[in-house]
């Protein structure tokens, strides 16, 4: 797998629930448009783990709940339980627009960071390991939740716009240990589907006029506050 993201830019984001019949009507209408996300399968979905980092004051799921307008969290993500493909990600938002940088990491240092062991990221000379680093010194950032959902992800070039339907979202309770795909879950009660829309400084008239975004009501949905809800 090749994910590849801005680091620079950026981005409008997006959310808002849909029911499962106008989910087939809008991955329908897309299809004919838009492409499937080139790292999906066959099935045009691929499976994503996530394990967020907080603090022991839980900064991170207050500072969502409370719509504070900077703020940032920290994650580490596998896709289709490949292990060989891991990053370290850091979302930011500020004044509603969204980015996300990222580097890679492997296998045996994430599982180093979560059994606590940090030291060698100071000398990682990755930026974003190191500034991970500094946080889980500084404001006692640790491994918190793990985070499981499908996603069935499409791209439209102009306005490099990305639209994504996620669900079957699932938190892994107490485990932290992301690469234990035996790891106990629980579906969240959030059962709709959820509809992300991604763009730069513009979304084309013909994407618009599929979701029709101006008719639906937006969501300030946090999959990571929704699985906290179990701990």
């Amino acid at each position: 797998m090749q994910f590849v993201c801005d680091e620079r830019k950026f981005r409008h984001e997006y959310k808002f629930f849909i029911s499962y019949m106008d989910y087939l009507s809008l991955s329908s209408r897309l299809k004919a448009v838009a492409k499937h996300d080139s790292n999906t399968g066959e099935n045009g979905k691929y499976q994503i783990r996530s394990l967020y980092f907080d603090n022991i004051f839980d900064s991170a799921l207050r500072e969502k709940i409370e719509g504070v307008n900077n703020r940032e969290k920290f994650r580490i993500r596998l896709y289709n339980g490949d292990d060989s493909f891991i990053r370290l990600e850091k979302k930011s938002k500020i004044n509603g627009l969204c980015s996300k940088i990222s580097a890679p990491i492997s296998r045996d240092e994430t599982e180093r960071i979560i059994n606590g062991d940090i030291e060698w990221m100071k000398d990682s000379g990755r930026g974003l390991v190191i500034e991970l680093y500094s946080k889980m010194k500084s404001k006692l950032l640790r491994p918190k939740v793990l985070v499981d959902y499908t996603r069935e992800p499409y791209v439209y070039a102009p306005g490099n716009v990305r639209i994504t339907f996620d669900y079957n979202l699932r938190t892994g309770l107490s485990c932290k240990n992301i690469f234990n795909q035996d790891a106990p879950t629980v579906l969240t009660p959030q059962s709709s589907i959820l509809l992300e829309v991604k763009y730069d400084e513009f979304i084309p008239s013909v994407i618009q006029d599929i979701i029709q975004a101006e008719n639906r009501r937006g969501s300030a949905f946090s999959k990571y506050g929704a699985c906290r809800v179990y701990g």
